[in-house]
């Protein structure tokens, strides 16, 4: 079992950064691919981007592309989400979600552990 807690969500204007942390417990995390979503109010909640068990690959929405970066820190069982140049619609909950599949996937259902999801509230 695999328990994730999300850190570093708030408020902050268009234009401005935030950089999101999930811890993982346990020793195995090296063992999972980890995955970042969204999901706004009323919609369902979508892929972000994601990174392998090394972190030597990272895969990432269109729409975050150039914004957005997902890096992992293994000795410390933590994966980051760098929110860049952050727009109104960025608002949502984020969540980490671990992946014990070796194929990429941006499907929620193949994500085998949640975290609890933080807030990001962008300001117009």
């Amino acid at each position: 079992q695999v328990q994730l807690v999300e850190s570093g969500g708030g408020l902050v204007q268009a234009g401005g950064s935030l950089r999101l942390s999930c811890t993982a417990s346990g020793r195995t995390f090296s063992r999972y691919a980890m995955g970042w979503f969204r999901q706004a109010p009323g919609k369902e909640r979508e892929f972000v981007g994601r990174i392998s068990r090394s972190g030597g690959n990272t895969y990432y929405a269109d729409f975050v592309k150039g914004r957005f970066n997902i890096s992992r820190d293994n000795a410390k069982n933590t994966v980051y989400l760098q929110m860049n140049s952050l727009k109104p619609e960025d608002t949502a909950v984020y969540y980490c979600a671990a992946d014990s599949n070796l194929f990429v996937s941006q499907a929620p259902g193949s994500y085998d552990w949640w975290g609890q999801g933080t807030q990001v509230t962008v300001s117009s």
